[in-house]
């Protein structure tokens, strides 16, 4: 395997755009990614399309990518559809990097792009309820009439975590008011309001504990990588990202077995050849606010317990330690669920080139990324982690 790096960038702005479809988004990411990379359509061998909901919500089905993209110039090249839940952008980027390390491609794009806005709310959340084992039973408590199925489950997480590790509902809040701030510095973030503890504890209860600030939104977006080998970016004058890891997992059928999140971790620093002390900076999957928390211990950047601590320490603040979401996550960046894996690498190739403006992690060399989706016995059904170096 040869060392794959990324060459350029580009995420539209993330929100709810009603008057704009999948090729509006799709097309601007594209455009932006290959600008900064300074190549053209031309330079592009296969193409890598994450995507996971237009089929209910917008009823495009089964070529998402060629008709997406059909205005691009992308036209007539490998085209692959991926559709893995909350996840289908970063397993997106993880097979167009095993193309280009295996040396099947010597340059690939991949695409992230979500329309999840609808008229009908129904419609969007009906979309985020077709992410479980439909045969599945809902574990007890779930299903609780909000509308939305997935901050049920969150929820119902969220009470046992905190039996277990005495966080409370001010913790989640504190993991807001960061998101907020750093929304708040991020052109491209839904929500780029700062608010308060208060403020968020009093915000209209959603499933208990989690408040409407604890729960990412719906939204639209799309974002885009243009990924090559080592002698590629040497030729054209390129400046390397690597690409150090990435690695993806499922779910045990029986539930059995470390959290998918925990076993993608251990996958990716195994193969990067370092530890959670090694990274400077971490965009995670802060789907609800207690999940940054939990995450935290999912990757080991605390013990376990102590992601109370950490969170109230300041060391996952902008600047911090380990900056955590220094994009606003998803949280306040937003959610579009097929774009969220590829913008959480736009975001730290940005850190690792130190161009994040105020966002920027000081001396930032080592980024990780962690992307989960879907429903499966109790766990996510999918987990992905990817390290990206200097």
């Amino acid at each position: 395997m040869r060392n794959v790096v990324i060459g350029g960038v580009g995420m539209t702005p993330f929100g709810k755009f009603l008057d704009r479809n999948l090729k509006s988004l799709a097309e601007e990411a594209v455009a932006l990614a290959l600008r900064d990379a300074h190549v053209t359509v031309n330079d592009v061998e296969h193409v890598f399309f994450g995507n996971a909901a237009a089929g209910v919500v917008t009823g495009q089905e089964m070529i998402r990518a060629q008709s997406s993209l059909r205005n691009t110039g992308l036209d007539g090249k490998p085209m692959f559809n991926i559709e893995n839940a909350c996840a289908s952008g970063s397993s997106a980027l993880n097979l167009a990097w095993l193309s280009v390390a295996s040396g099947q491609a010597e340059t690939a794009l991949v695409v992230g792009v979500e329309k999840l806005s609808h008229e009908d709310k129904a419609v969007s959340f009906g979309a985020f309820a077709k992410a479980v084992d439909l045969e599945e039973p809902l574990p007890e408590g779930v299903k609780t009439g909000t509308g939305s199925l997935f901050m049920d489950l969150y929820a119902a997480k969220a009470r046992k975590w905190m039996e277990k590790t005495g966080a409370e509902a001010s913790d989640f809040a504190r993991v807001v008011v960061k998101s907020r701030r750093a929304g708040s510095l991020n052109p491209h973030a839904q929500f780029r309001k700062e608010t308060t503890v208060e403020e968020v504890l009093e915000s209209r209860m959603v499933s208990d504990p989690l408040t409407l600030f604890m729960c990412s939104s719906i939204g639209d977006g799309g974002a885009a990588v243009f990924i090559c080998s080592e002698d590629y970016a040497m030729k054209h004058d390129i400046r390397p990202v690597f690409i150090r890891a990435s690695s993806i997992v499922s779910a045990k059928a029986d539930g059995s077995g470390e959290l998918v999140a925990v076993r993608a971790a251990n996958a990716a620093y195994e193969e990067a050849g370092i530890g959670p002390s090694d990274v400077h900076v971490v965009e995670l999957h802060d789907a609800s606010a207690p999940a940054e928390l939990i995450h935290y211990e999912n990757l080991g950047l605390c013990a376990p317990g102590d992601a109370p601590k950490l969170i109230r320490s300041g060391d996952t603040d902008l600047g911090g330690r380990i900056s955590v979401n220094p994009s606003g996550g998803l949280l306040s960046r937003g959610h579009p669920v097929g774009a969220t894996g590829v913008a959480q690498i736009v975001e730290l190739t940005r850190q690792l080139r130190g161009t994040a403006g105020a966002r920027q992690r000081p001396g930032a060399k080592v980024a990780l990324a962690e992307n989960n989706g879907g429903q499966l016995a109790g766990d996510s059904a999918v987990a992905l982690v990817t390290i990206l170096s200097t």
